[in-house]
């Protein structure tokens, strides 16, 4: 079909054809502009909580990036896997631990989910239980997702609730753990490890059971209540009321919001 113009010149069709493809994001992209923005909290002189995780990795990066820059000065990281610890130590972070600084002033990190009141599942990496003791004594706690992580309760994307136990008779607390959220369609699994199938163990010598919901498992601080009162479990995945600062990054941009 004839196109028809108006005015005595055609467009410059040439311009049009060359005009530069749109950036598209990839969600790689999105966990680093999440965790640079979380880095701007980050003072001279604070005691800070190093997180584990693809999304924590890149805020790990940026604070021994700034470090090397002279922008940040006498900086001390309390690492919350031995992953973690590697990382820092290679970038140059001094390190220290709960015993010598129990309170931190701020902790970093990414979530695995997070609901509408800002309650999290993590520990998909297998370092709920340092993150947890770590993140629960900072006066500031900073979680960085991408928007897949959003969702409407916890469980709900389908994915695993992580819940680290002892090796002991680990078959019958993963029953027990199972049989706890019936009703919500749970279904428990031993974490594995890829291709020799052998349990994954945690830092601290443990195993994870994952815990599958097909529905809302409700009251979350009863649900954890529970978990905690069997024997042989170390802790949940559930971080119930600890995040101060959410970070999330989408393809429209950034947005913080507090607590």
């Amino acid at each position: 079909m004839a196109l028809a113009y108006l005015g005595s010149k055609k467009p410059n069709t040439a311009a049009i054809m060359s005009s530069p493809p749109q950036l598209i994001l990839t969600q790689d992209d999105l966990k680093k502009i999440a965790a640079y923005k979380a880095v701007e909290f980050v003072e001279s002189g604070m005691v800070l909580g190093l997180g584990t995780g693809s999304t924590a990795k890149h805020a790990t990066d940026r604070i021994g990036e700034l470090l090397r820059q002279g922008k940040l000065s006498n900086i001390i990281g309390i690492p919350t896997s031995t992953k973690t610890h590697e990382q820092a130590l290679s970038l140059g972070i001094p390190l220290s631990d709960l015993d010598t600084h129990p309170v931190l002033d701020l902790a970093i990190d990414g979530a695995d989910e997070v609901d509408p009141d800002m309650n999290l599942v993590k520990g998909r990496g297998g370092s709920l239980l340092r993150e947890k003791m770590i993140e629960g004594c900072c006066k500031k706690f900073v979680v960085i997702v991408d928007e897949s992580k959003l969702v409407d309760y916890v469980g709900g994307s389908g994915l695993a609730m992580p819940v680290e136990i002892v090796p002991f008779c680990w078959k019958f607390t993963a029953e027990k753990l199972q049989s706890l959220f019936e009703e919500a369609g749970c279904v428990a699994k031993l974490r594995v490890l890829s291709g020799s199938g052998e349990p994954y163990v945690t830092d601290n010598g443990n195993f994870i059971v994952d815990l599958y919901f097909k529905k809302d498992i409700g009251d979350l601080r009863a649900a954890g209540d529970a978990i905690l009162r069997l024997a042989g479990v170390v802790e949940h995945g559930m971080f119930i009321d600890m995040a101060t600062t959410l970070i999330v990054a989408g393809e429209l941009g950034v947005t913080v919001r507090n607590k």
